[in-house]
């Protein structure tokens, strides 16, 4: 495989004279390490180093029984002692040879404090020595050649040592090459020795996108059949949709259908400190791109680097991510329609991409990946579900209905901590209650059952939670309950779970009952108790939102009238399309709106007191009741919803087969009492 034009790993550089014998290099490198052994060699002394010793042994042991041959005083520091050839053996630790420029080395050594003592003490000590035994003193002064060069070359090696890992890390390279490959592209490359194995078939639901994209693999598996007729397939294509509905598992299968290479990188790996980098990298993919043509290149999250130019730099971001998507630009423009390169990028933000990479010739195809309906996500279980022990008792189409709203990445979720839940109670297989707990603690967090709240805060949470239930169960168009605890999950005190009904599109009434029942549990607290609490701060928030939305952008006001001021190209709201009066009967709308909904919500729960205390005084004694409460209570709710009415289905055949294998069974079975207890809590979860 070659990696430039003219160098193969087979021929190496043929314009290096080295490259042409590869032991040849290996030899020079050997040569230069013997050469610098050699001379760090030279300054060594073999054979050990000199012991030291004190004046009075040299004096008394050495000096005075004529066995020492010389002293060198050396750097006015320190005294060699050079015993005479035939005297080294009467000493034991005595220093024997030499280095190869030194000649020969000391036996032993002692330190001097001052010369002039020395000489001193020295004539003192052989004034009564014939004077051809007396020894002479040599003085010398050595300089540390080694320890000079090390000590200018070692601060040098550690700065380009630093150099090298640093740009190393930068570069995301192992090697010291690296340092020169920061404007390579950073793609990881799947080709024949490293495939994709992902198809279609792993994808679950997104038949809608799987229609769209296998335009593009039947084009890069037959590209004759388009071309004889004039046909250009489309350059880029848009994956578009929220997080976790599987962009990139598409790509990633839309590769293994094609069964050609295929590039993957995100947006950020165009970003980097030094400018140029990102132009550079893109230019290089599109090299690579071109040589494993037919090909695939996958971008995610590409609004890193295709956020929209501005007119001011002060707001529109810096020049270097601008350069990266002009280059992009130009590449996806330079290189010819049928080359066999397809562009795939994905995003969450469509809306903030700059227009010129929407253009037609670019990314001239947008595919939209919405949430799973309830079909889907049955599709998306079985997907998941497929290596899990389950219990018989679990039914994929009781789950699917159970998670309205939830992604691809929410259900792989729920499965895993389903999984973990159940090992986490010693059980054998998976239940259909360790998947609602599963639910639970995704939507509303962990139980806390430990933390400590005071019956008053608990009366206040129970009436607050049975405020929500009766205004959401009496009100036609609010979302029907689920569930209702007073169990502290997460950073909440308690928690209501609804069963929205999926649809498109939104109205009014609809919105306003919502919105009442969300301000149910404030209006109980203030019908029962006389008196308000921060506990509604989350319900708060959301009804202002909602409110200003119904108001400002969906046009459902009167005072307003059908104006809408919401504006997706406004990226950082730093324009107000409407002016100061405008401005106040928003803020006087939304007010008027609000309270509107909360002296609504009073007004239902004062009409169905006895059921609201009722319900508030089951919750305080359960701590978690359902539907089937709230129907023993209020009666079967007004509207239609399509998911309860499901769930009501799943409650009746579930009640069937339990009658039905209750009769064929020739003696009762009985369970002990914590076993019964499990029981009945499924039977109840499974029932609402």
């Amino acid at each position: 495989m070659e990696n430039k034009k003219g160098f193969t790993p087979e021929n190496g550089n043929q314009g290096s004279p080295m490259n042409e014998n590869p032991g040849s290099k290996r030899r020079f490198i050997i040569y230069i390490v013997i050469l610098i052994a050699l001379i760090v060699v030279s300054f060594i002394d073999f054979g050990g180093g000199a012991n030291e010793i004190n004046w009075n042994k040299f004096e008394n042991e050495m000096l005075l029984t004529n066995d020492v041959e010389k002293v060198v005083v050396v750097n006015r520091e320190r005294a060699d002692v050079y015993l005479k050839p035939e005297s080294l053996d009467k000493f034991s630790g005595a220093a024997r040879g030499s280095g190869i420029f030194s000649g020969a080395a000391p036996a032993f050594y002692f330190t001097i404090g001052d010369v002039e003592s020395f000489e001193a003490k020295l004539a003192e000590a052989q004034k009564d020595m014939p004077k051809e035994q007396r020894v002479v003193v040599e003085y010398k002064t050595e300089h540390d050649y080694l320890g000079s060069i090390i000590s200018w070359i070692f601060p040098i090696i550690l700065i380009l040592v630093l150099w090298w890992f640093v740009f190393n890390r930068m570069s995301g390279g192992s090697g010291g090459g690296q340092i020169f490959s920061i404007g390579k592209s950073r793609a990881q490359v799947f080709d024949k020795e490293r495939k994709v194995k992902v198809n279609f078939k792993d994808v679950a639901g997104l038949e809608e996108a799987k229609v769209e994209v296998m335009e593009i693999v039947d084009f890069l598996k037959n590209p004759d059949k388009y071309t004889k007729l004039g046909g250009k397939i489309p350059k880029g294509a848009l994956l578009v949709g929220p997080p976790g509905t599987g962009k990139t598992l598409l790509a990633k299968a839309v590769a293994g259908e094609a069964d050609v290479p295929f590039f993957s990188l995100s947006g950020s790996d165009f970003v980097e400190m030094f400018v140029g980098v990102g132009a550079s990298r893109v230019r290089d993919l599109f090299r690579q791109a071109k040589s494993k043509a037919p090909c695939i290149i996958f971008i995610d999250e590409i609004d890193a680097i295709g956020r929209a130019r501005g007119k001011s730099n002060s707001f529109s971001g810096n020049d270097e991510r601008e350069n990266t998507l002009n280059q992009l630009l130009t590449e996806m423009d330079g290189f010819d329609t049928n080359s066999g390169v397809i562009i795939l990028a994905a995003t969450n933000r469509a809306e903030i991409l700059d227009s010129a990479l929407m253009r037609a010739g670019r990314f001239d195809r947008q595919i939209h990946l919405e949430l799973p309906d309830v079909k889907e996500r049955e599709e998306i279980f079985q997907v998941h579900t497929k290596n899990l022990k389950m219990a018989s008792s679990v039914k994929i189409d009781f789950l699917a209905k159970q998670t309205p709203g939830f992604s691809g990445a929410d259900i792989a979720n729920v499965c895993n901590e389903a999984a973990l839940i159940a090992a986490r109670n010693d059980k054998k297989e998976i239940d259909k209650q360790d998947f609602l707990d599963a639910v639970d603690r995704i939507i509303g967090g962990l139980e806390k059952k430990n933390k400590i709240i005071s019956e008053t805060e608990k009366r206040t949470i129970a009436y607050h939670e049975a405020g929500h239930a009766t205004v959401s169960w009496l009100l036609e168009y609010a979302n029907p309950l689920l569930k209702v605890t007073i169990i502290p999950r997460g950073k909440a005190l308690g928690a209501a779970w609804y069963l929205p009904e999926e649809r498109s599109i939104t109205t009014k009434e609809q919105l306003l009952d919502e919105m009442c029942s969300t301000l149910g549990g404030r209006a109980s607290e203030e019908i029962n108790f006389g008196k308000v609490s921060t506990g509604a701060l989350n319900d708060l928030e959301r009804v202002t939102k909602q409110a200003i939305a119904m108001v400002s952008f969906y046009g459902m006001s009167s005072d307003i009238g059908n104006l809408s001021y919401y504006n997706s190209t406004d990226d950082y709201g730093f324009t107000k399309p409407y002016s100061d009066k405008t401005a106040e009967k928003i803020d006087a709308d939304v007010k008027a709106m609000v309270e509107e909904q909360y002296e609504r919500a009073k007004e239902v729960l004062r009409n169905n007191m006895e059921g609201l205390t009722q319900l508030a005084e089951t919750l305080l004694e359960k701590e978690v009741i359902f539907s089937d409460d709230l129907e023993r209570i209020f009666g079967k709710r007004k509207g239609e919803n399509k998911a309860l009415d499901a769930i009501n289905e799943a409650k009746e055949q579930e009640k069937a087969e339990a009658e039905k294998q209750t009769a064929d069974a020739d003696v009762p079975s009985t369970s002990s009492g914590s076993d019964g207890e499990t029981e009945n809590k499924n039977n109840e979860i499974s029932e609402s």
